[in-house]
């Protein structure tokens, strides 16, 4: 996240807190879907939010108003993490709700343990189904239909099939706190390998890769950035051979379609 000032410090010392309120799979799921009810509840009420956010205001005061509104639906980590961030100095009022949503897909990630990876792959591979079916992209985001609607079709294509961290997850993606479900989506990769301490690489090849050949180049690739890179690999005959990687604002292209390009330009000049 892109926090500033005061607001990225209360997100650093949420984040460390984080993990004490953590528990099993389901407690951590709950508390995830607890953070980003709160979210949801702070980004429509607004005299609320202000009222969380306002630096003038005890802190006692706001924990107490925050207790009586949230308390009874809340799990004990939730109520933990919300006492502890509204008794922080905010730079924005809008930071806090985005700030316990950041919180939600940290914890989800966390549930989804040793499954991190899978669950890197299987938003990736969302993602990518969205973007390249224009009737799906349509029907998640037709303001005709409810999000209760539009819920129950992303959970009737994913559920039994992906991780419930990977469902839970896209079903967010729908709520409007992003400006498409895509750029939500991009936002839930990055925080996965955030916390995991990893670089993202999406790699474009002609051709499924081997897992030998996909062990070699995550290797390559972890070791010049050093340190961890997962690899969002598509196909696309379009680049006719080679590989093109984009990692961050870095392109390695070395696809046959780019050497021939780069000859055409030689020939023209």
């Amino acid at each position: 996240m892109d926090l500033r000032g005061a607001s990225a410090e209360a997100l650093a010392g949420l984040t460390a807190e984080l993990d004490s309120h953590l528990g099993s799979g389901d407690e951590t799921a709950r508390l995830a879907d607890d953070l980003f009810g709160v979210a949801s509840t702070l980004r429509v009420e607004g005299a609320l939010r202000r009222f969380a956010t306002d630096g003038s205001v005890p802190a006692e005061a706001k924990q107490g108003l925050v207790g009586e509104v949230f308390g009874a639906q809340l799990g004990a980590g939730a109520v933990a993490v919300l006492t502890s961030a509204v008794a922080r100095r905010w730079t924005a009022t809008r930071d806090l709700a985005d700030s316990l949503e950041h919180l939600s897909v940290v914890s989800l990630v966390k549930a989804a343990g040793s499954d991190s990876g899978r669950l890197a792959d299987e938003l990736f591979a969302w993602a990518q189904a969205v973007k390249d079916n224009p009737e799906l992209r349509d029907a998640l985001s037709d303001p005709s239909r409810t999000v209760g609607d539009r819920a129950a079709l992303v959970r009737g294509l994913l559920e039994g099939k992906t991780l419930p961290s990977t469902v839970t997850l896209a079903v967010q993606s729908l709520s409007g706190s992003y400006r498409t479900v895509a750029s939500a989506l991009e936002s839930y990769q990055r925080t996965v390998a955030d916390v995991h301490s990893e670089g993202v690489a999406t790699v474009r090849v002609a051709r499924e890769l081997t897992d030998a050949e996909t062990r070699r180049l995550t290797d390559v690739l972890s070791a010049q950035y050093g340190r961890a890179v997962h690899l969002n690999l598509l196909v696309d005959p379009s680049v006719l051979g080679g590989i093109r990687v984009e990692i961050g604002d870095d392109v390695i292209d070395g696809t046959v379609i780019s050497r021939l390009d780069d000859a055409r330009r030689l020939l023209a000049g």
